[in-house]
């Protein structure tokens, strides 16, 4: 039967490299503060009016591309994961479209907002077209550009020393090799807690969430403390123009729902934990990574972690660290690789992969 398999990957994150250091002095927090409580020493910054999350996205393609041996027109579909897009609308799919140069009309773009889950659910929905015979080649990024719209005051560190800028990408193709490619995949969502990490301005919503949030849920904000975060309360009601975080309940949600999701596309492919070569989860958090590390048994070198010197580049986490892994070599033909992924909505992913 035939299934997709990755036939060319690459990865690109900016030159600007910002320490926690470099942060402590613009907000009140520390090396130490940040190390401990995420694991990350460093970051990237896109260089601001030059790059942008579809041309970091290009970047990251282009050495995709060439890993595939394969022409730039070939490419029949793109999709595009992210959080951070260059315009609200159109979308980054076509926008990369013309950034690589890409005039085959023939091609489709799809663009997928499923922030830290982004590139799984975009690694599943691109191996349905593969198997289905739709597509032959599909190229699926992941690019971020966090730092053009985080809070750089000490009022936002919590979620500002986390993220990160940068981008991933794979080309899929069709395979009929035995047991090689994507075995499967399990998506989830629970939108019961969507505001607990969120960007909820701009928007079309009108206030409508409101109401209900204010009834519901307790995110913290106060017109005292966050004043200047309201825009016109006349027209907006309790409007964030930043992104919020709920920490604690978001780390206890992903500690749970990773193994689990991890666990669920193993039963589904016939794989158990003890077959796992290489995991490569979501760099959310080194504590998580540590965490679902020890729930799976899985040594050190079983696992690919590199938030210490990325932060979180959430729907470009997973590419870029899967590129790493495949450039240093930890991943290898034959290997089974999981991936795994939850962020805001709430959604979570699994992808098992025979590389």
């Amino acid at each position: 039967m035939q299934r997709s398999f990755i036939a060319g990957i690459g990865h690109y994150v900016p030159e600007k490299v910002v320490t926690n250091d470099d942060l402590s002095k613009v907000m009140e927090t520390s090396d130490e503060w940040i190390k401990e409580r995420t694991g990350i020493a460093t970051r990237r910054y896109g260089e601001k009016h030059k790059e942008t999350t579809t041309t970091m996205g290009a970047r990251a393609a282009e050495k995709a591309i060439a890993a595939a041996g394969i022409d730039k027109n070939e490419i029949d579909f793109i999709i595009f994961a992210t959080l951070s897009p260059d315009y609200y609308f159109p979308g980054c799919g076509v926008l990369l479209q013309r950034e690589l140069g890409i005039t085959n009309t023939e091609c489709g773009a799809l663009d997928i907002r499923n922030q830290c889950s982004g590139f799984v659910y975009g690694l599943s929905v691109a191996d349905q077209f593969i198997r289905s015979g739709m597509y032959k080649n599909i190229l699926l990024v992941g690019a971020e550009m966090h730092s053009m719209g985080l809070d750089y005051s000490t009022r936002g560190r919590n979620v500002t020393v986390i993220f990160g800028d940068g981008a991933g990408a794979v080309v899929l193709q069709a395979t009929e090799e035995e047991g090689r490619g994507v075995l499967g995949s399990c998506l989830h969502s629970d939108g019961t807690y969507a505001e607990k990490l969120s960007f909820i301005n701009p928007g079309a919503h009108g206030g409508y969430h409101q109401e209900h949030e204010d009834e519901q849920h307790d995110y913290g904000y106060a017109d005292a403390e966050y004043g200047e975060m309201f825009i016109n309360e006349h027209m907006i009601t309790n409007g964030h123009i930043f992104p919020y975080m709920d920490g604690p309940f978001v780390f206890k949600m992903a500690v749970k729902k990773f193994p689990e999701v991890i666990m669920e596309v193993l039963k589904k492919t016939g794989q158990s934990k003890e077959d796992i070569d290489m995991f490569v989860p979501h760099q959310a958090n080194l504590r998580i990574s540590q965490f679902v590390q020890r729930q799976l048994g899985l040594r050190d070198d079983q696992v690919w972690n590199n938030i210490q010197k990325y932060g979180n580049t959430t729907a470009a986490s997973v590419p870029i660290a899967l590129s790493e892994a495949v450039e240093a070599g930890a991943v290898k033909k034959g290997d089974l690789v999981c991936l795994a992924a939850f962020g805001s909505g709430f959604t979570w992913a699994s992808a098992l992969l025979r590389w």
